[in-house]
Formats: structure tokens, sequence, C-alpha cells
């Protein structure tokens, strides 16, 4: 493997890991504050990549897609914790799921009703189709730096806002004592409603900006959130930063073993997984 080969398949490891810490985030955010085991989370992935592709197509304009796209998956976001979610807080994870496994169908049935079953695809936006000499016979694409800018400036704004806002500040106490801060006055439903649809934007984002970058088909949620609770087991439970640095680490594994080691390039996250579990039972990082 010559140092280019190398260098692009590094890119392409933290492009991947930075979308899944796109996805992971927002799971780990929901589960972390809320206590509620989302397996629903990877629907909001796939119905962000469907949306992205019917605006594209109707409005010719990419960027208008993905502001159309995410504002949608916000409402959807609050509708759902206002009229399902909200009536599971003091209910066991197993009713979580049941709820959650059961939006997993129900996300699946409209995908198939209204886009059909065969694979889509959303055309790069022309300003980003090119790519970036690296040396005469590698080439690196636009779109996919764009991509990982897009992954940075959330991570950025994400640990801005936690760390020294107001919101930040409920949140972290919210994770910490949930029931303290109820007693303090804050209107925690609110709070919770506002955590979930942040979790669902975050998602639904990250399939927006892969949707040029991907085949769109049935299910393609369900792929995805295994990978993300991986990132999230890896990281530590409710921990941001562990998910961070989880989601880097699964994304270069996993795509330098499908490049060296394709026969067991399926099982190399949870190859990597176990090893982490071993010496820290508890993740990289405890919430």
């Amino acid at each position: 493997m010559d140092t280019y080969f190398f260098l692009v398949q590094l890119l392409n490891g933290v492009q991947y890991g930075l979308l899944l810490f796109l996805i992971a985030s927002g799971l780990t955010l929901i589960f972390g504050v809320m206590g509620i085991l989302n397996l629903a989370h990877g629907s909001m992935y796939m119905i962000g990549a469907y949306l992205a592709y019917y605006f594209t197509a109707l409005t010719d304009s990419f960027a208008i897609a993905v502001i159309i796209s995410s504002l949608i998956a916000l409402v959807i976001g609050l509708l759902i914790e206002r009229f399902l979610i909200s009536h599971l807080y003091k209910r066991d994870h197993l009713d979580q799921v049941l709820l959650t496994v059961g939006l997993i169908f129900i996300f699946n049935a409209v995908q198939s009703f209204v886009w059909g079953n065969d694979p889509l695809g959303v055309e790069v936006p022309s300003a980003l189709s090119g790519s970036i000499q690296l040396t005469e016979l590698l080439e690196y694409s636009d779109y996919r730096l764009f991509i990982s800018l897009i992954c940075i400036c959330v991570a950025v704004a994400m640990y801005y806002i936690i760390n020294r806002t107001k919101l930040g500040m409920l949140i972290r106490a919210g994770e910490s004592d949930r029931a303290m801060v109820e007693n303090l006055g804050v209107d925690i439903s609110k709070l919770f409603t506002i955590v979930f649809a942040i979790g669902v934007v975050l998602a639904a984002l990250a399939g927006i900006i892969s949707a040029p970058i991907v085949s769109l088909v049935p299910g393609m949620g369900e792929h995805v959130l295994i990978s993300c609770f991986v990132v999230v087991v890896i990281g530590g439970l409710g921990s941001i930063k562990g998910a961070f640095v989880a989601a880097l680490l699964v994304g270069i594994v996993d795509t330098f073993a499908s490049v060296l080691i394709p026969e067991i390039s399926s099982m190399s996250i949870y190859l990597l997984m176990s090893l982490i579990l071993l010496i820290k039972p508890q993740g990289l990082f405890k919430s």
C-alpha cells in the first residue's frame, strides 16, 4: 500500500466516521438525557435521505432540499416526542423497544408507498462535483470533503452548546440527575422535546448530506443503526465525546478492513468493540 493510497483510505475512513458521529451523537444524546432507547433512529437517517431526493428533484437545488428536509425532520421529531415518546418516560425499556420497532415498520411502509422499492440516487451538487488532485492518478472528491467539514462544524457546535450555553447546562444536569432538575422548576418535558428533536434532526441531516454518495434503498436505516449502536457502546453510553472518538475509530477500522481484509470486514467493528470492552467494560468514556 503506497502513501497516497493509504491517505485516500484514511480520508474515506475519517469521512465515514464523522458521518457515523452525526447519527450516533443524536442516539447517545437521546439515551443519555432521556433514557429512551430509540431503535427507530436509523429510520430518521433513511427519511432524511429520501426527503433530500424528493426536494432536490422538486426544486432542482440541493441546498434548498437540505433546508426543507431538515425542517421537516425537526417537525417529525417534535410530533413523535409529544404524541408517542412522552408516554414512555416512566415505563421500562421493553415498551420503548416495542414502540420504536413499530415506528421502523411504519417508516419503512411509508417509504415504500411514497418512493417505491427501486434504488434511487441524488446527483452531487455541481459546485462540489470536482475533486482534489493528490497525485497524477489519485483524486479525492470535493463533496466528501464537504461532508467532513459539515460534520466537524456540527461537532464543534454541539460542544459549544453543551458546554457553554444554558441549554447545554440543562442537558448535562438532566443527564446527571433528572429528578433534581425537575425539582428546581425546570420544565423537563420541554427539555426532553428539544433533545429528542435535536437527535432526530442530526440523524436526518446525516441521511440528507450522504444522499449524493450512497444508494437510497428500502431499510437503509437499519444497517446504519447497527453501526451507530457499536459507536455508542464503544464510546460509553450517553457520552458525546465518546461517540466522536468511537465513530472515528469505527470508520477507520471498517474502511481499512474492507480494503485489506475483505473476508472479515463485516465483523471488524465487532472485533474492535469486543477488544475495547475487554479493556474498558463501560466504554472509552463514562457518561
